[in-house]
């Protein structure tokens, strides 16, 4: 099984290098909607929650971005239906797909979280080791939920409309603990020390959940 996911995620990663689109779209992404948020507000800078909700909306929306094209290339170029008629595990296929996007969700992050940083934030960053706790538990959920939702989305023509309305409200939950988390980064309140515990439990359930249907999803 290890070198089956070795594999696949070296061709993704192959892919996404040598023609760039995941990662650059959702980056730009990011920073368009920096801006947009920075002229709506009609501030100089934001701190507290406002900045948390501002900072983990964004991300969001562009992870939903590299969502909607995590399987597309494998089902234009008939490496999906390869795959399926290989004797290999399918679990290796998830392995794979949540890896690569846990990968381009931190190289996301290595662009958008500098960029709001110098445009939208006001105050200087405190416990910076609360947002990277945050980012982590949060990636590894979004991995989870992104792949469940584009190996569903991927069977259907409207995947583009599918993706967001499918992916959205799974990740609620995660968005509401990651912004309870990091909003102290930010200057605002301390969160209860439960919310880091809430995030892992939901990266349990999801990876749990995933490794159960991802076969049924498949053979759909």
């Amino acid at each position: 099984m290890r070198n089956v996911v070795n594999g696949v995620l070296r061709r993704d990663l192959r892919i996404d290098t040598r023609t760039p689109q995941v990662v650059p779209g959702m980056a730009l992404f990011s920073i368009s909607a920096f801006v947009v948020f920075h002229f709506a507000l009609q501030q100089r800078s934001v701190s507290g929650n406002l900045a948390a909700g501002v900072l983990w909306v964004t991300l969001l929306l562009a992870a939903v971005l590299g969502i909607a094209r995590q399987f597309v290339a494998d089902r234009e170029e008939g490496g999906f239906e390869g795959f399926l008629l290989a004797p290999v595990d399918r679990t290796a296929l998830l392995v794979a797909k949540a890896t690569s996007l846990f990968l381009f969700l931190i190289a996301l992050e290595i662009v958008a979280v500098p960029a709001f940083l110098i445009m939208l934030l006001g105050p200087s960053p405190q416990e910076f080791w609360r947002l990277l706790l945050a980012l982590a538990l949060a990636d590894l959920g979004i991995a989870f939920v992104g792949t469940l939702v584009g190996a569903l989305a991927v069977q259907s023509r409207a995947r583009d409309l599918l993706v967001p309305l499918l992916a959205l409200p799974l990740l609620i939950p995660l968005l509401i603990g990651a912004v309870k988390i990091s909003a102290p980064v930010f200057g605002g309140p301390v969160a209860a020390a439960r919310w880091p515990w809430v995030l892992a439990l939901y990266d349990l359930v999801f990876g749990l959940v995933a490794y159960a249907v991802f076969d049924f999803l498949l053979e759909d």
